[in-house]
């Protein structure tokens, strides 16, 4: 097997790190970035991290180049470009499927109009937070990161630093918050997690190595805070009539290409429902991004500072 270095490009086995190849999955797009990173971590047996869609390239490259190998199958979250190829690749290895529990009861389609959670996701093993995957010559440690997802995991090499990210953490771009499973202020609680745990590199769900982990952790929890301000601004200037998720997109995504606004709405309905829930925002329907959102008077006994 040739492997190479680097290479963004979907089938092409990259070494991103001693003992972890990356294998990009044929799925680019607005969401998926170049598509999604599955990695083989070992140097015997290996663990394979995000098995990807269910598509029948990228399972036959997998097969192809590692199946042999394959002792364990690791989802970090159940998102439907993440882990429905671990029934299929699971069948052909005999693998155990690993990962934090199946998903949540959908209530509400994600931002492509679909469900994103893969419903029929069931993990042979739960990893919960600290649990730990023995390699025989390296760990895996699972690090529990709800926010992007209810059941998201990150998991980290023990002892190197290196930190596979899923969907927490992305090289390039914000993550996606989509209530109601997406929680805005779990997630910022998630980023100041990894945060403590000094990362020096990130392999991401989708997109290159992360070089920089502090720095991109600060930019992301800067980027989040002052787009919170921004929300709680656009609201208070609606005044007494409220405004909607989608006229709050419009005010601040004027330099985002329209198509991308309905993914937009999902995280400033995020947004919206902490400033609700810190007492600043009144909700006609907190579960309904599309019903009006005013502001809470300043002086308001039931509005607290975050």
């Amino acid at each position: 097997m040739t492997v190479h270095h680097g290479e963004l490009v979907a089938g092409v086995p990259a070494e991103v790190a001693p003992g972890v190849v990356r294998l990009i999955a044929p799925n680019p797009g607005r969401m998926t970035g170049p598509g999604t990173n599955t990695y083989l971590v070992g140097s015997d047996r290996l663990a394979l991290i995000d098995p990807g869609p269910d598509d029948d390239v990228h399972l036959a490259r997998i097969v192809d180049l590692f199946g042999d190998r394959i002792g364990w199958i690791l989802a970090t979250h159940t998102h439907i470009d993440h882990s429905p190829l671990s029934r299929r690749l699971h069948d052909m290895t005999g693998a155990p499927v690993i990962g934090f529990g199946p998903p949540p009861p959908s209530r509400v389609v994600g931002p492509t109009g679909i469900d994103p959670h893969d419903a029929d996701f069931a993990p042979h093993r739960r990893m919960g937070d600290g649990d730990r995957l023995d390699l025989g010559d390296v760990q895996l440690e699972a690090v529990w990161t709800p926010g992007h997802a209810s059941n998201h995991l990150c998991v980290e090499l023990t002892g190197t630093g290196l930190l596979f990210s899923g969907d927490h953490v992305m090289s390039g771009s914000t993550v996606v918050i989509a209530p109601p499973d997406g929680d805005m202020a779990v997630y910022l609680e998630s980023l100041e997690k990894v945060k403590a745990r000094g990362p020096r590199r990130i392999a991401p769900g989708h997109g290159a190595m992360i070089e920089d982990p502090a720095g991109v952790l600060d930019e992301y929890l800067r980027h989040r805070i002052e787009r919170e301000r921004q929300v709680e601004q656009a609201v208070r200037q609606a005044g007494s009539a409220g405004v909607t998720a989608a006229q709050v997109v419009e005010v601040l995504y004027q330099d985002v290409p329209e198509d991308l606004h309905p993914v937009a709405r999902y995280s400033v309905w995020a947004h919206l429902r902490k400033l609700h829930d810190e007492g600043r925002l009144i909700a006609a329907d907190r579960e309904d991004p599309d019903a009006p959102w005013s502001a809470r008077p300043p002086g308001d006994p039931r509005r607290r500072q975050a």
